[in-house]
């Protein structure tokens, strides 16, 4: 008789475990261990202080701005509910000085599973290495590939090394440095569905941890179908058994509000939510990140965003290149579900969201939810959906989406999407949110776009003519490139006439601070080894999200919509505009007055 599999399945047979079964004391060595996030020794902590103040470079911080030796010290205070429901009764029992052996030596253990993938390769050992150029890592800490490929120690340090960088304020020897982080690097060659891969796995991993207390970093680095195998693996055969595990899941998360759901079940008979580190690397870009820092900290600002002062808000993606060599994933996904879904609907949230009550994590996700939640339903009539076609420009040829090897003639996945969304809140009420995403456009660009409501009866408004729209004032956040905050006023130009001109008040971070900006990984990773989960997507949150697109999703590929060809190369689809101007909105990046 045929057996039915469900979701969670491992696609080959293994020992099955109920989740009832992980509570029994004889499975707790098996089972993920929550414990305080920051179980670093202060021995550790006072090191790196000294090496920080002795550079006389500024102090790293985590996510929540406390500076990185302090935020180690915060588990285990009153105040941290993680701490007080797993150990408390033990600080009761036996106060354990934090000068005790067993508290003064901890290791680190950083697995990247997929490390032969060009992910891993060019960003997550990228992002690594730069954290320990900034000594950001404890002292007692190794990097360990697992992937299908067959390769030794020495081949994955040699495939590393071609990527690494060090920050252009060279404070110390570059090749030094580089030769100290690659002996910490190992390699293991394993099957992501296999126990005993990963039994062998945990005996190397012990090895180097040396007795010490072990903390574990799994960052999954692999398609989401596999996912679950490896979690199960990891979780039964190379979980720490006294330390801290956690596991870093990059997107997709899922196709759909169903596809979402199950693969949170899964993980979750071998996780807790706690241990889930969802991975959005658009939180972690410092426009991103200085989002809230320019709105809750200037009085300036937050008296002016809402509905009252604010006209509509403008989140838009562009790449100036195609799906050149991901066509087949992309086409299983498509524009919607591979940006607006995650990067720009988190980028909304971040921007609508009330104050919230503190920046712990907790606090700043709820506030987020709440404005997925408010979310008016997206309907098909606010959506524009578009594919790249072919093109000649200047004597090159330019390919059609469609002419990739991978991709099938008659797909009909878009390569670019506009939408209209609205908040349903008392703030926001009647305000436009418009998206636009798009591949192989006319440039290349990630910002924030801000226009307010035009001046009420404006005493110069014969000097602007009858576009006020030229009289608007916008600010706009340049998420990359060339990251830059600036806002659009209105001044005199000089001279004995009366003539109003358009200027910009700009803050461009490389004119201001030549320091190289960290890239987003490191931020991420860094917030993921100390525990902090602000910037990472908690399942609720991604439930809110899938339930505002699926049904639009579903709507789109049951009813087999068209997208509308526009040329590579060109500034999209004509029908943004006509979306755009059913708001009577204008969009910012096509005003030719930006670079």
């Amino acid at each position: 008789m045929a057996r039915h599999l469900s979701p969670c399945s491992s696609s080959s047979t293994t020992t099955t475990f109920s989740p009832s079964s992980f509570n029994h004391e004889a499975h707790l060595s098996r089972k993920f261990v929550v414990v305080p996030s920051r179980t670093y020794s202060s021995t550790w902590v006072s090191r790196i202080h000294t090496r920080i103040n002795q550079r006389m470079h500024p102090q790293l911080k985590s996510s929540n701005g406390h500076p990185l030796n302090a935020a180690y010290m915060q588990d285990g205070l009153p105040g941290n509910p993680l701490a007080k429901e797993h150990f408390e009764p033990r600080m009761k029992q036996r106060p354990i000085p934090l000068s005790e052996p067993e508290k003064a030596e901890s290791t680190l253990s950083i697995t990247v599973v997929g490390a032969s993938g060009d992910l891993a390769k060019k960003k997550i050992f990228p992002a690594l290495f730069a954290l320990f150029y900034e000594d950001c890592l404890p002292e007692n800490f190794t990097v360990f590939g697992y992937a299908r490929t067959k390769m030794t120690d020495e081949e994955l340090r040699n495939m590393i090394s071609r990527t690494l960088t060090c920050r252009i304020d060279k404070r110390e020897n570059c090749d030094d440095k580089m030769d100290l982080f690659l002996k910490k690097c190992f390699y293991h060659s394993g099957q992501y569905n296999s126990e005993e891969h990963f039994a062998e796995l945990d005996s190397k991993l012990k090895e180097k941890e040396a007795g010490k207390l072990p903390n574990r970093l799994f960052y999954l680095s692999i398609p989401p179908n596999i996912f679950v195998d490896v979690v199960r693996c990891a979780s039964l055969r190379a979980s720490s058994a006294n330390g801290w595990t956690r596991v870093i899941v990059e997107k997709p998360f899922g196709r759909d509000s169903k596809s979402s759901g199950e693969l949170t079940t899964c993980l979750k008979k071998y996780l807790t939510e706690e241990q889930i580190f969802r991975i959005d690397h658009y939180l972690g870009k410092e426009l991103v990140e200085n989002l809230s820092v320019l709105r809750f900290s200037n009085l300036v600002f937050e008296p002016l965003w809402s509905r009252n002062y604010i006209r509509n808000v403008q989140l838009i993606f562009s790449e100036d290149f195609g799906t050149e060599g991901r066509g087949g994933y992309f086409d299983n996904y498509g524009i919607i579900r591979d940006i607006m879904q995650n990067h720009l609907l988190q980028i909304l949230a971040l921007f609508a969201m009330e104050t919230p009550v503190s920046l712990d994590a907790e606090d700043v996700r709820n506030e987020k939810v709440k404005v997925l939640r408010s979310m008016r339903p997206l309907q098909l009539e606010d959506v524009i959906v578009g594919q790249y076609k072919g093109h000649s420009k200047g004597g090159k040829s330019y390919p059609a989406y469609t002419d990739d090897p991978t991709v099938p003639k008659d797909s009909l996945t878009p390569t670019f999407a506009a939408a209209a969304l609205f908040i349903n809140n008392a703030r926001w009420d009647g305000v436009p949110f418009l998206m636009k995403a798009g591949k192989a456009l006319h440039t290349k660009r990630a910002e924030i776009r801000v226009q307010f409501r035009h001046v009420p009866g404006n005493l110069y408004k014969r000097n602007f003519g009858t576009d006020l729209d030229k009289a608007t004032n916008e600010l706009v956040l340049r998420v990359q490139p060339d990251e830059a905050i600036y806002l659009k006023i209105n001044n005199k130009v000089p001279g004995l006439g009366m003539r109003l001109d358009r200027s910009e008040l700009n803050l461009l971070y490389r004119a201001r601070y030549p320091r190289e900006i960290p890239d987003a990984y490191e931020r991420l990773l860094l917030d993921a080894i100390e525990g902090e989960r602000r910037l990472f997507i908690r399942s609720d949150e991604l439930d809110a999200a899938w339930a505002l697109f699926t049904p639009l999703l579903k709507e789109l590929e049951e009813k087999k919509i068209v997208p509308e060809l526009y040329p590579y190369g060109s500034r999209g689809p004509v029908g943004a505009h006509y979306l755009a101007a059913k708001y009577n909105v204008r969009w910012g990046d096509l005003s030719g007055e930006d670079s």
